[in-house]
């Protein structure tokens, strides 16, 4: 059984950071490596922050659910018959099994197990075979609800019930998405692409959050945008990447009739990513999974002006699944197995004042919220 780590463990996971990027080392490798660290990320980051779920679109209709994984936990977002947007533990109050999964519509939760009936309130309302139990009434019976939220036109779940909720702590994110991307409620699912890569998540993290391997490692990427005009932001809980498209041919995929001509990009604490590419207007939304101290899942969804990619959309996603994602995640398994190495503790932070994309300002930031997060979960 993985042990939690200990106090002292704690006081020394900060070692080296420094408020000042200009003056910091990187998160120490015991966060990367470890399966006590690992736990720590599951109980005192991810059940305590929001989480997305999925594009407003599929939820929309009463009846219509997602069954999904937070945390390790199972949890399903509902629909119900009144409107309203609900999520709980997808989990039976009788004897634990999972409810719902997958996606789809439904009049009625029915677990699969003993046949027990919820609404889509969560209220039990039929457990078969209970007429002659003593001291049972089903309506004192409800699953368990989560926080749940629309939000910029997607759905997030946050499994602490004491949670700031999202619109809140995020600040002007949801007015700076709708700026760059004012259809994003009207946009459909087009694609998405899954990938398993051996590395802890904030590696994953880390490598997005920077773009002072590019000109080494994405020379393609560095022609789609121009690099000169890459400016990185960050704030509270999130942090905003802009550039504006390349002005000259390249190597990615062809933008010469591209209506959208910004690369906007955001990341939202701790693991939702969300792009909006030179091209027609879309957004591609990665979610980044934590699955174990050196594996991490990734799903990106492409959301698009209509269900099926246009040529131009094709190339795109053809370039980052065989080109951009190939190098990432070469790069970020790399990474992974320096740190499981004695030759390596921490690094030094690269800052750039200026806030340019060739800087590690929003890692150090990133860093930041994870320390502080530990700091919330210690002993």
């Amino acid at each position: 059984m993985t042990q939690f780590p200990d106090q002292r463990a704690f006081d020394a996971i900060g070692q080296g950071f420094d408020p000042d990027p200009s003056r910091a080392l990187s998160l120490r490798k015991e966060a990367y490596t470890g399966a006590d660290w690992f736990a720590v990320d599951r109980k005192g980051i991810l059940a305590k922050t929001w989480q997305w779920v999925c594009h407003v679109e599929k939820l929309r209709k009463p009846g219509s659910y997602v069954a999904t994984q937070i945390a390790g936990h199972p949890v399903a977002v509902v629909r119900d018959r009144d409107g309203i947007l609900r999520a709980f533990y997808n989990v039976c109050k009788h004897r634990a099994h999972e409810l719902l999964s997958g996606e789809g519509e439904t009049t009625r939760i029915m677990c699969p197990y003993h046949a027990w009936v919820y609404k889509l309130d969560g209220q039990l309302v039929r457990a078969p075979e209970t007429e002659h139990l003593e001291d049972f009434t089903p309506r004192d019976i409800c699953l368990d609800a989560v926080q749940v939220e629309e939000f910029a036109g997607f759905v997030f779940v946050n499994l602490d019930p004491d949670a700031e909720p999202l619109a809140k702590m995020s600040g002007n994110l949801e007015t700076e998405i709708r700026h760059w991307a004012p259809d994003i409620d009207q946009l459909t699912f087009g694609k998405r692409l899954t990938y398993d890569i051996k590395s802890n998540w904030k590696n994953v993290v880390d490598n997005f959050l920077e773009c002072y391997h590019c000109p080494t490692a994405h020379k393609d990427f560095c022609d789609l945008v121009d690099m000169d005009t890459y400016k990185v932001t960050t704030y509270d809980y999130y942090s905003s990447h802009m550039a504006d498209a390349g002005q000259s041919a390249n190597s990615a995929y062809d933008v010469s009739n591209a209506t959208v001509r910004t690369h906007a990009v955001w990341w939202l604490w701790p693991t939702t990513c969300l792009m909006r590419y030179p091209g027609r207007s879309s957004m591609i939304v990665l979610n980044i999974i934590p699955i174990g101290p050196d594996r991490t899942l990734e799903t990106y969804d492409f959301f698009l002006e209509t269900p099926e990619p246009d040529a131009m959309e094709i190339d795109a996603m053809r370039y980052l699944d065989e080109v951009l994602q190939v190098e990432d995640i070469s790069l970020v398994e790399s990474v992974q197995r320096g740190m499981e190495t004695p030759a390596f503790t921490q690094g030094r932070i690269v800052s750039d004042p200026t806030g340019s994309g060739k800087s590690e300002h929003a890692v150090h930031h990133f860093h930041g919220l994870v320390l502080d997060a530990y700091r919330r979960a210690a002993p």
